[in-house]
């Protein structure tokens, strides 16, 4: 069920069954020759959409803007800074917690949002509005992702260029994809990320002149079909086990015993 499509009383039928939601967030920001800025957004769009078509449960507009500032130096970037990133999210979060939804899954597919989200999800659950977890798409089949390619690349490489071939493919340039691999950086480790225990880097053009990482000739749309149907299927699962839930299970635990100034009140 999409939000923006529905009138409110229909919306106040859901809510009163219902009190899940999903809010799909990634970024515009530079994904290198090959694919469009929208990467990012069209991704997490694509997986919150075909989970809730597949649950019914409800997935709100896309917040396609993020906390992308490390990719500043490319042309067409957009980014929040991450304070006003944080204070929009919670913000929006509180008005779905107030017409009834008090879990919230951010199905994001963007890494710059992750600490952010977790964050809110934080002040949310310490103020018992509601429970909001961060979920990263690749992260849930890692597996997978090893598999199907060798040099995997964390920003613009296969695995990014696959899942748009499935999604999106009219806006990826197959006949960059060489030239996206040999001008960007096919093998990057964390060990490479820093000297001598300290991270040197800030932006992405501190690592990759063309801004992308990996072996994007490894992509096909076959493979992105996979990622993006194991992805659903564990994003289906998720949003299942959250429903299960009881909220006052899913809140933050009490403190031990002895509580503090308990002492004091005798």
């Amino acid at each position: 069920m999409y939000l923006a499509d529905q009138t409110w009383p229909e919306l106040s039928d859901y809510v009163a069954e219902e009190s899940l939601a999903v809010v799909p967030l990634g970024s515009t920001e530079q994904h290198g020759p090959h694919l469009p800025l929208s990467t990012d957004h069209t991704i997490a769009e694509g997986l919150a959409r075909e989970a809730t078509d597949r649950t019914d449960f409800l997935c709100t507009p896309t917040v396609n803007v993020g906390v992308s500032v490390h990719h500043k130096q490319f042309h067409g970037t957009m980014w929040a800074d991450a304070p006003e990133f944080r204070d929009y999210v919670e913000s929006f979060s509180r008005n779905l917690a107030y017409h009834g939804i008090d879990r919230i899954v951010f199905v994001n597919a963007h890494g710059g949002n992750q600490t952010h989200l977790r964050e809110v999800g934080r002040r949310l659950r310490e103020d018992e509005v509601a429970y909001a977890v961060e979920w990263m798409w690749d992260e849930s089949i890692p597996q997978l992702v090893n598999d199907l390619f060798e040099h995997n690349g964390p920003h613009g490489g296969p695995k990014e260029t696959a899942m748009m071939m499935h999604l999106d493919p009219e806006n990826v340039k197959t006949d960059e994809l060489e030239a996206a691999r040999d001008g960007g950086l096919v093998e990057w480790s964390n060990e490479e990320a820093s000297v001598h225990g300290a991270r040197d880097f800030y932006d992405s053009i501190d690592n990759t002149d063309n801004g992308v990482l990996g072996d994007q000739t490894d992509a096909t749309p076959e493979k992105g079909a996979r990622l993006f149907d194991a992805a659903s299927d564990q994003l289906v699962q998720l949003l299942e086990w959250l429903d299960d839930r009881r909220f006052e299970d899913l809140m933050a635990k009490p403190h031990v015993e002895p509580k503090p100034g308990s002492r004091r009140e005798r």
